[in-house]
């Protein structure tokens, strides 16, 4: 693969402007779009195993299998935390469990193309995960809004934090390119 950037000892045989034009240059970004495309990457393998684990539990008693998985962990079947995770299983049916999964798979794949594309650098993907990201805030903040959690909370903020940074990401691009 052919380096994108000269390498500081390279920079020190050129002087001063060497490292302005680098510093200048589109591919001063790269490690924050690859951070991100990672993070996608990470959520597509996430919920790939989400989808498969939702289909896989089709046609099963999805509360046997969670006292199963209880007993295995040797959690004491008296708690009520574990009488409220299986009442709620007891809910869960195939149906269900197949939109899970479906619905799985499409964000899975979702999240392969924006991170794909931000490791690839290509400046589609940083368009298309800013739209996806804008479109998400305002049911991310309903959620919230609904049913407070923390982990809602951490999802908003890393969601708005990729927004803002590709977003600043953006600008300078359209900066650097009205200046050339």
């Amino acid at each position: 693969m052919p380096r994108l950037k000269p390498q500081p000892a390279e920079l020190a045989n050129q002087g001063d402007d060497a490292a302005t034009k680098v510093a200048a240059t589109p591919y001063n970004h790269s490690r924050g779009l690859l951070l991100v495309g990672l993070f996608k990457l990470t959520k597509a393998a996430f919920f790939t195993a989400v989808g498969a684990g939702a289909l896989h539990l089709v046609h099963k008693n999805v509360a046997d299998v969670l006292k199963h998985i209880l007993d295995a962990l040797r959690v004491g079947p008296e708690s009520r935390f574990v009488e409220f995770l299986v009442g709620k299983a007891t809910l869960i049916n195939s149906h269900q469990l197949r939109e899970a999964g479906t619905l799985s798979f499409l964000y899975a794949a979702v999240c392969v193309v924006e991170g794909t594309g931000l490791v690839l650098r290509k400046g589609w993907a940083e368009y298309f995960t800013v739209t996806l990201t804008a479109m998400a805030l305002p049911w991310e903040s309903y959620e919230l809004m609904e049913r407070f959690s923390m982990y809602k909370v951490a999802l908003l903020v890393i969601n708005l934090a990729v927004l803002l940074y590709l977003l600043w990401v953006l600008k300078r691009k359209r900066e650097e390119a009205a200046g050339s």
